[in-house]
């Protein structure tokens, strides 16, 4: 017979799912006062109209439980959003789902489509819940490193990676940490081997209007072939700077977006209802030049940080898209990226995360992703404190 303390144990893959990195420096950046340039908070302003419909959606008590699917408001803008800005076709009643932030949309997406045992290709440098959600519900990942200072893909060993058990394959463009925006010609390549091998394509496009030098941003649900096989993940959580709101979405085919909708229904029941009302407000009453003005003003504090960054020694890698910076921190004391950080945090204010938070093991050590969804003048003030180094 088993004895209470073997029974009353963690589960098997417990011990190796903890805190991330980017929220343990967040806590440190904290703890000394510093420029949080760790976490992706985007503590820039709310748009009007829509902070304005939240506090109005409280006020008239929409503060209950909404639809599985979410409000219909909200879906319906969503898809003219998509038809305008994205190319693709949408019926709102069947393949729009409104979740509780990206992140929920990509654990349902998940739980729905991989059984434990399957293998779902990650692109590296990744974004560390994609693999953590994959690692919870006991699916493998494989990782396909893209190639430095321009994140390019190896077609090769996107081919090598595939499996009898690959089941999907995540993009994630523009890209968190690295800022890459996957070209025409890669997203093609990808279509074709997802389209050969019969794989689900998830992506994560939640940086989609976060891209600079001309660079366009390319939904692969909209290349032939692939609207019945690509889920399609974004939300408004950075777009209209409300991260803490949790106002996510899912476009999918109608086959899976059931499966999809329940097990986010299971875990998260709805996003928060007013935050629903402000987003849809959002998205019908700002004009298109909001969302080309992001562009323009997120590519000046991409230069603002980077240009500081390459002032002290710490090389980095130009971001087409997104808002981080990965930067070579070769020089900067300490045997690993977590030391680099902290030591960086210590003498000059300035938070970052470890690299290594975004590559398999062993990779990534003389790398630290900077974020710079910051208003101008904290930015300014953590590009004057790193130029003490």
């Amino acid at each position: 017979m088993q004895s209470v303390a073997e029974k009353l144990r963690l589960s098997a893959i417990s011990p190796g799912l903890v805190q991330s990195e980017i929220r343990a420096m967040t806590v440190e950046c904290d703890r000394v006062g510093g420029v949080n340039l760790a976490q992706g908070v985007c503590d820039t302003e709310v748009p009007q109209p829509v902070a304005a419909r939240a506090i109005e959606a409280i006020a008239q008590g929409l503060n209950i439980y909404t639809r599985l699917d979410g409000i219909a408001p909200l879906r319906q803008a969503i898809a003219e959003k998509l038809a305008r800005h994205n190319g693709m076709t949408a019926d709102p009643d069947g393949e729009i789902l409104v979740t509780s932030g990206a992140t929920a949309a990509f654990q349902a997406a998940c739980m729905a489509l991989f059984d434990p045992g399957d293998e779902v290709i990650l692109f590296e440098p990744f974004y560390g819940y994609h693999l953590n959600t994959l690692s919870a519900l006991r699916v493998n990942a494989a990782t396909v490193p893209l190639a430095a200072p321009r994140w390019t893909m190896d077609l090769d060993a996107l081919r090598a990676a595939i499996t009898p058990r690959t089941r999907g394959i995540v993009v994630n463009s523009p890209s968190n940490p690295s800022g890459k925006v996957f070209s025409p010609a890669e997203l093609e390549a990808i279509a074709a081997l997802a389209i050969e091998h019969d794989l689900f394509v998830i992506t994560d496009e939640i940086y989609e209007y976060f891209v600079f030098d001309g660079a366009k941003h390319i939904s692969p649900a909209t290349l032939p072939g692939m609207a019945e096989r690509t889920i399609s993940i974004s939300g408004l959580s950075k777009t209209f700077s409300i991260t803490g709101w949790r106002v996510g979405y899912v476009v999918a085919d109608r086959r899976w977006l059931g499966a999809i909708s329940y097990f986010h229904d299971l875990l998260y029941v709805c996003a928060p209802s007013p935050f629903q009302h402000a987003a849809a407000a959002g998205l019908m009453q700002l004009p298109d030049s909001f969302y080309s003005g992001l562009s323009t003003e997120y590519q000046a504090k991409r230069d603002m940080l980077c240009t500081a960054l390459s002032d002290v020694g710490l090389t980095p890698s130009i971001p087409q898209g997104a808002y981080y910076v990965l930067a070579d921190v070769t020089n900067l004391p300490g045997s690993t990226a977590r030391e680099k950080a902290r030591t960086l945090l210590r003498n000059t204010g300035v938070a970052a995360v470890a690299g290594t938070a975004f590559f398999a093991s062993g990779r990534g050590e003389n790398l630290i992703r900077f974020c710079f969804a910051k208003r101008d003048e904290d930015l300014q003030r953590a590009c004057d404190q790193l130029r003490r180094l």
